[in-house]
Order: C-alpha cells, then sequence, then structure tokens
C-alpha cells in the first residue's frame, strides 16, 4: 500500500526542471524514471509524478504540499530554496518558481494552537507572519 496513492504534477513542459529542482532541496531523494511525457521522482520517499501536458491547466493554491518542520533552520531551507524565483505569501505559505503551492509550517504547531492559554495568541501571532518563526509562536 505504500505510495499507492502519490500526486501528479502538471507542468507545461518542464517536468524534469521541476524533479531536478525539487530533488536538489530535499534530501534523500531521485528521479526514478523519466520519458518526454512524464518523469517520476520521490522526495524523502514520497512518490511524484510530472507530466510535460502542456499550457492547458495551472497551479493554485487549492492543492498545496504542507512540509511539517522540526526546527527554524528546517523552516528556513524550504522557505528559501522552494520560494527561489516564485512568491511568498502569507502563514508559511509561498508558490514556488513553477507555481506550485507550499505550507512550510512548525511541527509543532497544532499543539501551540490547542493549548487552552495561549492557543488564541499563537493563532494571532501566526497571521502576521509570512515565513514562521518557531520562537515567536513559543513565546506568544
Amino acid at each position: 500500500m505504500q505510495n499507492q496513492i502519490y500526486p501528479c504534477l502538471w507542468f507545461d513542459g518542464q517536468a524534469k526542471e521541476a524533479a531536478e529542482f525539487y530533488c536538489s532541496i530535499f534530501q534523500n531523494s531521485k528521479i526514478t524514471s523519466e520519458n518526454p511525457l512524464v518523469v517520476r521522482w520521490e522526495l524523502n520517499g514520497q512518490q511524484f509524478m510530472g507530466l510535460n501536458g502542456g499550457p492547458l491547466y495551472k497551479f493554485s493554491p487549492a492543492n498545496s504540499y504542507v512540509i511539517e518542520c522540526e526546527t527554524q533552520e528546517e523552516i528556513d531551507h524550504y522557505w528559501d530554496k522552494l520560494g527561489e524565483g516564485g512568491n511568498y505569501s502569507q502563514c508559511g505559505w509561498l508558490d514556488d518558481k513553477f507555481g506550485v503551492s507550499w505550507q512550510v509550517v512548525p511541527k509543532i504547531l497544532n499543539r501551540l494552537m490547542a493549548d487552552p492559554d495561549k492557543g488564541q495568541r499563537v493563532i494571532e501571532a501566526f497571521l502576521q507572519m509570512q515565513k514562521f518563526d518557531i520562537q515567536k509562536l513559543i513565546n506568544a
């Protein structure tokens, strides 16, 4: 059952370039197969497929990929690398240079928001952020 379900991302002739870009950012990643129409790759064991489908469809934030990070260094790494050439948004969201949306979030975020004493302050704090700052969330 592992990886029986995986995303297929529709690119306008950039599937291999995108696969190489993502594999350069995530550890334990590799391109597993390619042909002129389809490129398959793994990011930390998660399969992806890129389809060179042409200009008909575009990405939107309605579909995004969440990266849960243990440390601020991880957040900084993914935020800087994935956002390079793309667009940064609020609350840990960014669109990479291909238009794919990502959410770069601290792993502890849900626990902090669920805290009955400070959850609302944590939410108010992160609504003011673009890139998440773990220490500011903890201190909220």
